[in-house]
Protein backbone atom coordinates (compact mmCIF):
# COMPACT_ATOMS: atom_id res chain seq x y z
CA UNK A 1 0.00 0.00 0.00
CA UNK A 2 1.62 3.52 -1.19
CA UNK A 3 -0.05 5.37 1.51
CA UNK A 4 -1.54 3.88 4.74
CA UNK A 5 -4.19 5.53 6.74
CA UNK A 6 -5.28 5.04 10.19
CA UNK A 7 -8.40 6.61 12.04
CA UNK A 8 -8.33 7.10 15.66
CA UNK A 9 -10.32 9.38 17.82
CA UNK A 10 -11.42 13.05 16.13
CA UNK A 11 -8.08 11.75 13.59
CA UNK A 12 -7.26 10.56 10.87
CA UNK A 13 -3.51 9.85 9.35
CA UNK A 14 -2.45 9.27 6.00
CA UNK A 15 1.48 8.20 5.56
CA UNK A 16 2.99 7.93 2.16
CA UNK A 17 5.14 4.62 2.29
CA UNK A 18 7.31 4.69 -0.56
CA UNK A 19 10.54 4.37 1.12
CA UNK A 20 12.62 3.00 -1.77
CA UNK A 21 11.41 5.98 -3.49
CA UNK A 22 11.87 8.30 -0.98
CA UNK A 23 8.16 8.83 -0.65
CA UNK A 24 7.67 10.53 -4.10
CA UNK A 25 4.06 10.65 -4.96
CA UNK A 26 3.06 8.84 -8.05
CA UNK A 27 -0.25 7.75 -10.09
CA UNK A 28 -1.03 5.22 -7.10
CA UNK A 29 -0.15 7.48 -4.68
CA UNK A 30 -2.42 10.07 -6.15
CA UNK A 31 -4.85 7.20 -6.23
CA UNK A 32 -5.01 6.31 -2.65
CA UNK A 33 -5.12 9.86 -1.90
CA UNK A 34 -8.30 10.66 -4.01
CA UNK A 35 -9.74 7.43 -1.67
CA UNK A 36 -8.85 8.42 1.32
CA UNK A 37 -10.20 12.22 0.72
CA UNK A 38 -13.60 10.67 0.02
CA UNK A 39 -13.44 9.30 3.21
CA UNK A 40 -12.08 11.93 5.26
CA UNK A 41 -15.05 14.39 3.65
CA UNK A 42 -17.63 12.27 4.95
CA UNK A 43 -16.43 11.94 7.97
CA UNK A 44 -18.47 14.88 10.26
CA UNK A 45 -16.83 13.63 13.64
CA UNK A 46 -13.08 14.35 12.49
CA UNK A 47 -11.32 17.12 13.80
CA UNK A 48 -7.31 16.45 12.16
CA UNK A 49 -6.65 15.30 9.14
CA UNK A 50 -2.51 14.61 9.23
CA UNK A 51 -0.49 13.79 6.34
CA UNK A 52 3.38 12.38 7.30
CA UNK A 53 6.23 10.07 5.57
CA UNK A 54 7.40 6.67 6.33
CA UNK A 55 10.99 6.28 7.08
CA UNK A 56 11.99 9.76 8.10
CA UNK A 57 11.11 10.98 5.01
CA UNK A 58 8.22 13.77 3.97
CA UNK A 59 7.82 13.51 0.37
CA UNK A 60 10.68 13.97 -2.19
CA UNK A 61 8.54 15.40 -4.80
CA UNK A 62 6.52 14.00 -7.84
CA UNK A 63 8.16 10.39 -8.75
CA UNK A 64 10.46 11.43 -11.72
CA UNK A 65 11.12 8.15 -12.82
CA UNK A 66 7.34 6.87 -13.76
CA UNK A 67 6.47 11.04 -14.29
CA UNK A 68 8.94 10.73 -17.36
CA UNK A 69 6.79 8.20 -19.51
CA UNK A 70 4.53 11.99 -20.07
CA UNK A 71 5.90 13.02 -23.17
CA UNK A 72 3.65 15.74 -24.08
CA UNK A 73 2.24 18.67 -23.09
CA UNK A 74 -1.60 17.63 -22.65
CA UNK A 75 -0.35 14.90 -20.65
CA UNK A 76 1.35 16.56 -18.06
CA UNK A 77 -1.57 19.01 -18.20
CA UNK A 78 -3.73 16.13 -16.82
CA UNK A 79 -1.21 14.58 -14.28
CA UNK A 80 -0.55 18.36 -13.25
CA UNK A 81 -4.60 18.77 -12.70
CA UNK A 82 -5.21 15.80 -10.98
CA UNK A 83 -2.72 16.90 -8.08
CA UNK A 84 -4.24 20.16 -8.27
CA UNK A 85 -7.56 18.96 -7.30
CA UNK A 86 -6.36 16.31 -4.73
CA UNK A 87 -4.93 19.57 -2.89
CA UNK A 88 -7.95 21.32 -3.57
CA UNK A 89 -9.83 19.13 -1.19
CA UNK A 90 -7.58 18.80 1.32
CA UNK A 91 -7.65 22.99 1.36
CA UNK A 92 -11.76 22.56 1.23
CA UNK A 93 -12.06 20.19 4.18
CA UNK A 94 -13.70 21.43 7.32
CA UNK A 95 -11.66 20.02 9.83
CA UNK A 96 -7.69 21.14 10.87
CA UNK A 97 -5.56 19.72 8.27
CA UNK A 98 -1.35 19.46 9.69
CA UNK A 99 1.25 18.37 7.01
CA UNK A 100 3.92 16.55 9.52
CA UNK A 101 6.91 17.21 7.95
CA UNK A 102 9.19 14.33 9.42
CA UNK A 103 12.18 14.60 6.96
CA UNK A 104 13.18 16.15 3.63
CA UNK A 105 10.62 18.00 1.57
CA UNK A 106 11.88 18.48 -2.03
CA UNK A 107 9.69 19.75 -5.39
CA UNK A 108 6.23 18.96 -5.05
CA UNK A 109 7.01 17.70 -1.26
CA UNK A 110 6.52 21.45 -0.39
CA UNK A 111 3.73 22.15 -2.66
CA UNK A 112 1.91 19.40 -1.05
CA UNK A 113 2.76 20.61 2.12
CA UNK A 114 1.46 23.67 1.47
CA UNK A 115 -2.28 22.74 0.95
CA UNK A 116 -2.53 22.28 4.41
CA UNK A 117 -3.61 24.62 7.59
CA UNK A 118 -0.91 23.87 9.98
CA UNK A 119 2.92 22.57 8.72
CA UNK A 120 5.25 21.03 11.24
CA UNK A 121 8.52 19.75 11.17
CA UNK A 122 11.28 18.10 12.99
CA UNK A 123 14.44 19.85 13.04
CA UNK A 124 16.65 18.02 10.70
CA UNK A 125 13.90 18.39 7.54
CA UNK A 126 15.09 20.19 4.74
CA UNK A 127 13.37 21.90 2.54
CA UNK A 128 14.62 22.24 -1.75
CA UNK A 129 12.92 24.52 -4.05
CA UNK A 130 15.16 21.95 -7.05
CA UNK A 131 12.27 22.32 -10.04
CA UNK A 132 14.48 24.42 -11.61
CA UNK A 133 17.34 22.21 -11.79
CA UNK A 134 15.23 20.05 -13.73
CA UNK A 135 13.54 23.17 -16.10
CA UNK A 136 10.21 23.17 -14.70
CA UNK A 137 8.68 25.82 -12.26
CA UNK A 138 6.20 24.00 -9.77
CA UNK A 139 3.12 22.41 -11.26
CA UNK A 140 0.84 21.61 -8.65
CA UNK A 141 -0.29 25.39 -7.16
CA UNK A 142 3.20 25.52 -5.46
CA UNK A 143 4.37 29.00 -7.66
CA UNK A 144 1.10 30.58 -6.29
CA UNK A 145 0.87 29.16 -2.37
CA UNK A 146 4.34 29.52 -2.06
CA UNK A 147 4.27 33.26 -2.83
CA UNK A 148 0.96 34.13 -0.77
CA UNK A 149 3.11 32.96 2.42
CA UNK A 150 6.81 33.68 2.26
CA UNK A 151 6.59 36.26 -0.03
CA UNK A 152 6.84 37.05 -3.96
CA UNK A 153 10.26 37.83 -3.40
CA UNK A 154 11.38 35.18 -1.62
CA UNK A 155 9.81 32.76 -3.63
CA UNK A 156 11.19 33.62 -6.91
CA UNK A 157 14.77 33.54 -5.61
CA UNK A 158 14.40 30.28 -3.69
CA UNK A 159 12.71 28.97 -7.01
CA UNK A 160 15.45 30.65 -9.25
CA UNK A 161 18.41 29.70 -7.27
CA UNK A 162 16.89 25.85 -6.68
CA UNK A 163 17.71 26.81 -2.70
CA UNK A 164 17.77 24.65 -0.14
CA UNK A 165 16.62 25.69 3.41
CA UNK A 166 17.17 23.95 6.89
CA UNK A 167 13.71 23.88 8.92
CA UNK A 168 14.97 26.80 11.27
CA UNK A 169 15.33 28.74 7.97
CA UNK A 170 11.44 27.46 7.08
CA UNK A 171 10.27 28.57 10.46
CA UNK A 172 11.80 32.05 10.11
CA UNK A 173 9.97 32.88 6.40
CA UNK A 174 6.31 31.33 7.68
CA UNK A 175 6.73 28.19 5.59
CA UNK A 176 6.17 26.12 8.27
CA UNK A 177 4.38 26.92 11.65
CA UNK A 178 7.13 24.77 14.63
CA UNK A 179 9.66 22.90 14.63
CA UNK A 180 10.41 19.78 16.99
CA UNK A 181 13.94 18.55 18.11
CA UNK A 182 14.21 14.98 16.31
CA UNK A 183 14.51 13.31 19.64
CA UNK A 184 10.88 14.75 21.04
CA UNK A 185 9.24 14.83 17.96
CA UNK A 186 6.99 12.32 17.81
CA UNK A 187 6.00 13.32 21.93
CA UNK A 188 5.51 16.94 20.90
CA UNK A 189 3.39 16.20 17.65
CA UNK A 190 1.22 13.90 20.07
CA UNK A 191 0.45 16.70 22.40
CA UNK A 192 -0.05 19.05 19.09
CA UNK A 193 -2.34 16.53 17.87
CA UNK A 194 -4.57 17.01 21.63
CA UNK A 195 -4.59 20.48 21.36
CA UNK A 196 -5.84 20.40 17.61
CA UNK A 197 -8.67 18.05 18.28
CA UNK A 198 -9.51 19.48 21.79
CA UNK A 199 -13.01 21.61 20.26
CA UNK A 200 -15.36 19.84 17.64
CA UNK A 201 -16.40 20.93 14.22
CA UNK A 202 -18.84 23.66 14.95
CA UNK A 203 -15.56 25.56 16.52
CA UNK A 204 -13.14 24.46 14.33
CA UNK A 205 -16.03 25.22 10.72
CA UNK A 206 -16.05 28.79 12.58
CA UNK A 207 -12.54 29.53 12.56
CA UNK A 208 -11.60 28.13 8.76
CA UNK A 209 -14.19 29.88 7.37
CA UNK A 210 -14.88 33.14 9.27
CA UNK A 211 -12.51 36.03 8.13
CA UNK A 212 -14.74 38.92 9.13
CA UNK A 213 -14.24 42.54 6.74
CA UNK A 214 -16.12 44.48 9.87
CA UNK A 215 -14.78 43.29 13.62
CA UNK A 216 -18.01 43.45 15.01
CA UNK A 217 -19.33 40.68 13.30
CA UNK A 218 -17.48 38.34 15.26
CA UNK A 219 -19.60 39.48 18.25
CA UNK A 220 -23.11 37.18 17.57
CA UNK A 221 -20.52 34.01 17.06
CA UNK A 222 -18.65 34.53 20.30
CA UNK A 223 -21.60 35.44 21.97
CA UNK A 224 -23.38 32.03 21.21
CA UNK A 225 -19.94 30.33 21.86
CA UNK A 226 -19.73 32.20 25.24
CA UNK A 227 -23.14 30.56 26.24
CA UNK A 228 -22.83 27.23 25.53
CA UNK A 229 -22.64 23.94 27.55
CA UNK A 230 -19.13 23.28 26.87
CA UNK A 231 -17.35 27.08 27.63
CA UNK A 232 -19.24 26.93 30.89
CA UNK A 233 -17.76 23.08 31.93
CA UNK A 234 -14.66 24.42 30.93
CA UNK A 235 -14.47 27.28 32.75
CA UNK A 236 -15.66 25.47 35.94
CA UNK A 237 -12.86 22.86 35.62
CA UNK A 238 -10.70 25.63 35.43
CA UNK A 239 -11.60 27.41 38.75
CA UNK A 240 -11.48 23.45 40.54
CA UNK A 241 -7.68 23.19 39.24
CA UNK A 242 -6.98 26.48 40.65
CA UNK A 243 -8.43 25.53 43.68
Amino acid sequence: MPVTFVKEKFTATATIDRPKAMNAINFKVMDRLESILDDVEQDDELRLFILTGESNRFISGGDLKEFHSIDDAEGARKMSSRMLTILERIERLNCWTLAAVNGHAYGGGWETMLSFDFRIAKESARFGFTQGMFYLPPGWGGLTRLSEVVGKNVADYWLASQKVIDSKEALQSGLIQDVFGDDEYDEKLTALNKKLTLNDRAFIEYLKKNQHRNITDELEPFSRFWESEEHMKRVEEFFKRKN
